[in-house]
């Protein structure tokens, strides 16, 4: 363990940054995304302080609002993510970071940038749990899921800002359509909500998405490719991380005495 560790910190030390992405907005250095990841957890530590004085809110409208933002957002990102794999001949073996400043390199990079901007976005999710009081929801999963996908993606745009991580865009861009799909039709109220019977499949295909990550970056250390290794193993702990922590989710939301499941808005 203490081995993968250090071999992780020293190619992480030796890997020169993406010149195409190292200068963008909330990419250029750590310290930003850091200061913003503290914020957060401070928030959903003190979450219960913040509000003992205070009503829960109820904005229906706003939370509409936000939801169908963030699907047309993901749809879009799964979009390009396929449409310039597809126009670049990418490959799901093995597929290198192509660093030039040609048209389609500098559109995959971008879409990954813009997914990783998201990231941020996504925190109101736990702005709204709180805002409501619904304090259940802000779980060590919920909380753990947020800091760690804005900072990888970080590290995505930082250094690879293109190659195998179209993978990972695309496919939790996918499943985030349909979730804030669900999200925003449950706003509709009770009424509506009573009809989704989807939402246990929702976390099906969380676990799916997971083990597909796991799979894709397991390939590469069986092939020949000119992908870091230190990505692909982060890839690979942090998949096993969430599928442990989903997989555990999914016994205690769908078992015969709880029926909480994800999130209702």
């Amino acid at each position: 363990m203490w081995n993968t560790v250090n071999y992780l910190l020293q190619n992480f030390h030796d890997r020169k940054p993406d010149e195409r992405t190292k200068d963008w907005f909330m990419v250029e250095g750590p310290w930003s995304v850091v200061m913003v990841l503290a914020v957060y957890l401070w928030f959903c530590v003190n979450c219960k302080k913040f509000m003992e004085k205070r009503p829960a809110f109820e904005f229906k409208k706003v939370l509409m609002a936000y939801n169908m933002v963030m699907v047309l957002v993901s749809a879009y990102t799964v979009y390009e993510c396929v449409t310039v794999a597809y126009l670049s001949g990418y490959s799901f073996v093995c597929q290198p970071v192509d660093f030039s400043n040609s048209p389609l390199a500098l559109r995959m990079a971008r879409v990954i940038w813009i997914y990783y901007l998201t990231k941020f976005v996504e925190m109101l999710d736990t702005v709204f749990f709180v805002l409501r009081k619904k304090f259940c929801q802000v779980t060590f999963l919920h909380v753990y899921h947020h800091l760690t996908m804005a900072f990888n993606g970080w590290l995505g745009v930082k250094y690879v800002g293109g190659g195998q991580v179209f993978l990972i865009c695309a496919a939790n861009s996918f499943i985030h359509v349909i979730m804030y799909l669900y999200y925003l039709l449950s706003a509709f109220g009770p009424e509506v909500r009573k009809h989704l019977w989807w939402k246990k499949y929702l976390t099906t295909l969380q676990l799916i998405q997971f083990v597909t990550i796991l799979a894709h970056s397991t390939v590469n250390f069986c092939v020949d490719c000119d992908f870091p290794d230190w990505i692909n193993i982060m890839s690979i702990f942090y998949a096993i991380s969430q599928f442990v922590l989903f997989v555990n989710f999914y016994k205690h939301a769908y078992s015969k005495t709880k029926q909480s499941g994800l999130k209702s808005q």
